[in-house]
Parts: C-alpha cells; sequence; structure tokens
C-alpha cells in the first residue's frame, strides 16, 4: 500500500466531505478540549460525541466551544463500543473515524487514513500510528494471536513485555521509521477509520464488550467478511492514556479480562476449542496478578 504523492493538503478537501468523526468521552476532563481542536483542525463534515455519563463537566463544554459538534448524551456509561455504536448511529458520512477522547491529532492524519482507504477498495479499516506522551509508538497495529502466542503474551506480558511472544502479536517487527503503509490483522479501537458499509454489514461493535477487545473483535468480523486492515505510519496522533480509565482501575483489570476471555471463546477453533477451560484459568490468574501489580504501584 502506498499513500498518494502530494502532501496531505491535497486531499483535505475530498476527506472533509466523507468522514464523520465519533469521539466517546468518558470523565476526560480538558483532554477532550484539546482532542476536539486537533480534530476540526482537519475539517471531518461531522464531529460527534458522545458522553458516558461524565460528571467531571467535560461534555458541558463543547457546545460553547466548538458549536458545530454533536453531543449525545446516553444518560449512563454504555461502554467504548456501545457508546461508538451510537455516534455511528447519529452520523450519515460515508467514513467513520472512532476515537478516544484523549488523543491530538496531528495535521493530516485524517487525510492520510482516507488515502489508504480508496488506494485498497478490500481494506475496511485503517489504523495510524500511535505516540505516547514520551514519543514512544504504541504497539496499535497487531495480527491476530496464535495460541501460543496469546498464551505467552498473557503470562509474561505483564512482568516480562520484551518477550518473543508478545513481539509476535504485537508486530514489533515494524520499523518505527518507515512511513509506508502496511497489512495488518487488526487496528486500536483508540482510533481508526472505517468505511461505514463495512462496519455495518458485520453489525458494528458488539456491545457484549464493555471495554477491551472490541476493537479486536470489530476486525475479525470484518476479516471473516472478507476485509483487511492496514496501518499508516504516514497518519499520526498522540494519545494521553489512560485519562478516563485510571479513575476506576480495578473495574478496568476485571473487564479487560472478561473481553479476553470472551474474544478466546468466540475466535477459537477447531481441536483448539479443547483448550478453552484451560484458557479461561489462565486469563484468570492474569487478571488477579495485574490486580496484585496495580496494588503494588499505588
Amino acid at each position: 500500500m502506498s499513500v498518494p504523492a502530494g502532501g496531505p493538503e491535497d486531499i483535505v478537501p475530498a476527506a472533509a466531505s466523507r468522514v464523520a468523526a465519533v469521539v466517546v468521552n468518558f470523565e476526560s476532563g480538558t483532554a477532550l478540549t484539546e482532542c476536539l481542536r486537533t480534530l476540526v483542525a482537519e475539517s471531518p463534515a461531522e464531529v460527534v460525541v458522545v458522553d458516558n455519563g461524565s460528571r467531571d463537566g467535560s461534555v458541558a463544554r463543547v457546545p460553547r466551544d466548538f458549536p458545530a459538534v454533536q453531543v449525545v448524551v446516553p444518560g449512563r456509561n454504555l461502554g467504548y463500543g456501545a457508546a461508538a455504536n451510537r455516534g455511528v448511529a447519529a452520523s450519515t458520512a460515508e467514513l467513520i473515524l472512532v476515537c478516544n477522547s484523549d488523543l491530538s491529532i496531528h495535521p493530516g492524519a485524517l487525510a492520510a487514513l482516507v488515502a489508504v482507504l480508496d488506494q485498497q477498495p478490500d481494506v475496511a479499516v485503517t489504523g495510524p500510528l500511535i505516540r505516547t506522551p514520551t514519543g514512544d509508538r504504541y504497539p496499535s497495529a497487531r495480527q491476530f494471536p496464535s495460541l501460543i502466542d496469546a498464551g505467552g503474551h498473557a503470562l509474561l506480558g505483564l512482568f516480562m513485555p520484551d518477550n518473543r511472544f508478545t513481539r509476535n502479536y504485537q508486530r514489533s517487527d515494524m520499523a518505527p521509521t518507515d512511513d509506508t503503509p502496511q497489512r495488518v490483522d487488526w487496528v486500536s479501537g483508540s482510533c481508526f477509520l472505517v468505511r461505514r458499509s463495512a462496519f455495518e454489514a458485520v453489525g458494528g461493535f458488539d456491545e457484549a464488550y464493555f471495554m477491551y477487545a472490541e476493537d479486536v473483535d470489530l476486525c475479525w468480523r470484518l476479516a471473516g467478511a472478507g476485509w483487511g486492515a492496514g496501518y499508516v505510519p504516514a497518519a499520526e496522533v498522540l494519545h494521553v492514556q489512560g485519562v478516563s480509565t485510571d479513575h476506576y482501575p480495578f473495574r478496568m483489570i476485571v473487564e479487560h479480562h472478561r473481553s479476553l476471555l470472551r474474544f478466546a471463546w468466540r475466535s477459537t477453533m477447531g481441536w483448539r476449542r479443547l483448550l478453552l477451560p484451560l484458557v479461561t484459568v489462565g486469563i484468570g490468574v492474569r487478571g488477579l496478578l495485574a490486580c496484585f501489580r496495580r496494588l503494588s504501584t499505588r
């Protein structure tokens, strides 16, 4: 895959008329304002903020500071995927950018994501290069893990993040300075662009996932329907991470592992299903270790 010649400014007008941005917010404070500031600068046709029951006043500032932005307030915390589905339903554009509220969008990122979808008609979803506040590349583009890699990552990833199973799963082989778009199995739900037709054809996000794994599940179902996923490092965003989830860390650990278990049972086929009881125990042990690790850092 390649991005067309010429700068992002050459394709921003086309992108602007075709993209609806859906931002899921939960007590993000001023991070939401920064996200919207950088997002509106990219000129999407629509911007929808779905607020998951915030009580910090973050969403109350949106109508004043961004009068063109639509706000959807379901009245309670639906979870990430369910809230994103509400935002998609409230918009009409052909392409949908789904993102967290603690992101900053770099100039030209939206145009670069659109360009790859235009070049690759069999690709349904594209994800950007995600940087952490320290400038590191977050492993936002990954492969569907084999049973061995999944088990190794689950057991070792918490305490030995550089193990070979985690490196395989997180596609650590991708050069951080290479701007060439690549095919991957799935991209992070913290920020991605997806074709509305493909998203709706597979039923959108599975709302049984409250948080975590809804992105890999969506890409897995898209792949089953014949669609590909693309990683576009020329499109860059900054993700603060943890602005919302740190309010309820232990619930998020529980939801994370519950989601891992759901995806394991959904995606494991054939004789490997015989191993699912063992996988269930392993995920439970990992969840307990994650809780103890969190306690030790408080």
